[in-house]
């Protein structure tokens, strides 16, 4: 099953809340697996208190709603 196919943008989301931490940038291409590897990668480069939210979040697809919003 491919999770991110056909996916606008991809984010970081607490597992916990579902409140989304911070929005891939770049373009979603690869296997599921790249995809996530890239993400974590990228939020792991933003700053130090990275590699803690990195432990209780997951990557995931934007909702509609949320990809709109960015769009406004």
């Amino acid at each position: 099953m491919h999770r991110f196919e056909n996916a606008q943008k991809v984010g970081l989301r607490d597992i916990e809340t579902r409140k989304l931490i911070a929005v891939y940038p770049h373009e979603v291409k690869g296997t599921d697996s790249e995809i996530e590897d890239k993400v974590k990668f990228w939020y792991y480069q933003q700053g130090c208190g990275a590699e803690e939210e990195l432990r209780s979040s997951v990557v995931d697809v934007l909702t509609d709603n949320e990809v709109k919003s960015l769009n406004s």
